[in-house]
């Protein structure tokens, strides 16, 4: 998949500092108990400065979670030249799965999940967010170049990228009910990757 790394994952600056700060709020405290005064107060500026940038929580907490839902596919794909000898499938495979197993194991996700989870269901329910957004078109674009190199089945690229997004929110979400003394994580990890790999095989 093509490099997120200039599309918004970049750090630095004074906006990541309180979005640092955020971050470890809702880290210590939960959604609920963050408020812009106690992100001032961690990122040692006023509360003036930070309602200059974001109006309220939401607003902050949305930005939050593009940068950090982008970092964590910046660091799926990361690792994609360890393997030169696989295939295009088994790549683009191999990317999606790291990228569910990044999310679901991310310190904030897990957060959010444990605490106030109502914050993830519009997300689910109601729309897609910038993230989201962003995995879509990046999933896209490598099934356009895999099905231009014969390496994928032919389809909308748009409508298959979607379902596999779609497959991966059961995966990252609910993977832990699965789970029990008869099925493993590791072994949900292989049916996710049968899954993925025969859709996407030609």
């Amino acid at each position: 998949m093509t490099s997120l790394r200039h599309n918004g994952a970049e750090t630095g600056g004074p906006r990541d500092a309180y979005l640092d700060a955020a971050r470890a709020c809702i880290l210590d405290l939960g959604w609920r108990r963050t408020t812009l005064t106690e992100v001032a107060r961690r990122a040692g500026v006023s509360r003036m400065t930070i309602y200059r940038t974001w109006s309220d929580m939401r607003q902050l907490l949305a930005d939050l979670m593009t940068r950090e839902w982008t970092e964590v596919v910046v660091a799926a794909e990361a690792d994609d030249e360890d393997s030169p000898g696989r295939t295009v499938v088994e790549r683009l495979v191999d990317k999606l799965v790291r990228t569910v197993k990044v999310l679901r194991g991310n310190e904030l996700f897990v957060r959010i999940v444990e605490l106030d989870p109502e914050l993830i269901l519009p997300y689910l329910l109601d729309r897609r967010g910038r993230s989201q957004q962003l995995i879509l078109e990046l999933v896209e674009q490598a099934l356009r170049d895999a099905q231009a190199s014969g390496d994928v089945r032919a389809g909308d690229p748009a409508a298959m990228a979607r379902g596999l997004v779609l497959s991966a929110h059961g995966f990252v979400l609910s993977a832990h009910t699965m789970v029990d003394d008869d099925v493993s994580e590791e072994a949900l990890e292989a049916e996710m990757r049968v899954v993925l790999t025969r859709t996407l095989q030609p």
